[in-house]
């Protein structure tokens, strides 16, 4: 059965009959709700970011973390090099998950509001 042929049953159950118009219009609102989920593809990136090991567990140390912490803070909790560690804070800085400031030679880093609901998002049935 094509996937045309299982819509126009569903649509006929739903209504109580239909014509070639009635599944047209509901195709239409469907391709209408998946475009307005692509624009919001934005999303998809956050979670990427959060997808690595290291990324995650910085953006979680982050929040538990009373202030903001500065790269030579956090490189003695993670296996990686300072670079690695550094490029990491920038990329979950370009996905606002965290901000930056630089004060003289240090680089400060904490966890942006749009990281925290996202964390107690996922930990709430955690």
């Amino acid at each position: 059965m094509s996937e045309s042929e299982r819509l126009r049953r569903k649509v006929d159950a739903d209504l109580g009959g239909c014509c070639d118009a009635d599944v047209a219009n509901r195709l239409s609102e469907l391709r209408a709700l998946a475009d307005d989920a692509d624009e919001r593809a934005g999303t998809r990136a956050v979670f990427a970011v959060l997808g690595d090991e290291t990324r995650n567990r910085l953006v979680r140390v982050l929040a538990a973390s009373d202030d903001r912490l500065c790269v030579c803070e956090l490189e003695p909790l993670f296996s990686v090099s300072e670079s690695a560690l550094s490029h990491a804070l920038s990329d979950l800085a370009d996905a606002g998950l965290v901000t930056r400031e630089k004060e003289g030679n240090w680089r400060y880093y904490e966890t942006t509001e749009r990281a925290e609901r996202l964390l107690a998002a996922a930990e709430a049935d955690a």
